[in-house]
């Protein structure tokens, strides 16, 4: 299929703080662009009300607040995420590549013993992603990678949970497995080859 052929496609890469998620995120859409596409990279949480809210009153706090407000606040922010940049991207035909989203809510708010059940019940209006990818890095490789000033998120106890969440969300074939314990550029062209088979269809 050629570039302006494909349909508007929705992709989310989800991982662990520190799997290098992000840095694969703004690669794809690099490498998508030069492929003819028109990628454009968006992120959870968002650039919005809510997501400044949570980046000020969540994750940099010392403690965690009530993990349900938790999970609120990100339902809330995907909400507007979804109705302000996502649709209206893929409307105009965007290949939108998202940094985290739904499946990140039910890793860490639900390796914090929240019912994953009710986290998918408030995230019903959530638009079903084309591809979504988890980039599985050991725990050990992440918690080197954390940096001096870490959001409330960020400890080993907490990854080794939220790893074992997001792997039980391959298992469930919500989630498309990426072992990113590799070369940066190898991690890449396994994230590329899957894109381009969904954008190829």
């Amino acid at each position: 299929m050629k570039p302006q052929e494909a349909p508007a496609i929705f992709i989310c890469i989800e991982g662990l703080d520190g799997s290098g998620k992000t840095t694969q995120a703004k690669r794809l859409v690099r490498n998508l662009r030069r492929k003819g596409f028109d990628a454009v990279y968006t992120t959870e949480p968002s650039t919005g009300k809510v997501g400044r809210l949570i980046r000020r009153f969540v994750l940099n706090q010392k403690k965690r607040g009530p993990i349900a407000l938790e999970a609120l606040l990100f339902a809330a922010d995907r909400v507007d995420h979804v109705e302000a940049e996502v649709k209206p991207l893929l409307k105009r035909g965007k290949v939108v590549i998202c940094d985290r989203y739904v499946y990140s809510t039910l890793a860490y708010q639900g390796a914090a013993r929240l019912d994953p059940n009710w986290i998918d019940c408030i995230n019903q209006f959530a638009l079903k992603p084309d591809l979504a990818l988890f980039i599985d890095v050991p725990v050990n490789v992440v918690v080197k990678r954390f940096k001096k000033k870490r959001t409330v998120m960020e400890n080993r106890k907490n990854m080794e949970d939220v790893r074992e969440f997001y792997l039980k969300l391959v298992q469930g074939q919500r989630l498309t497995l990426v072992d990113g314990d590799k070369p940066v550029d190898d991690v890449m062209k396994d994230i590329f080859e899957k894109v381009l088979t969904v954008l190829s269809r």
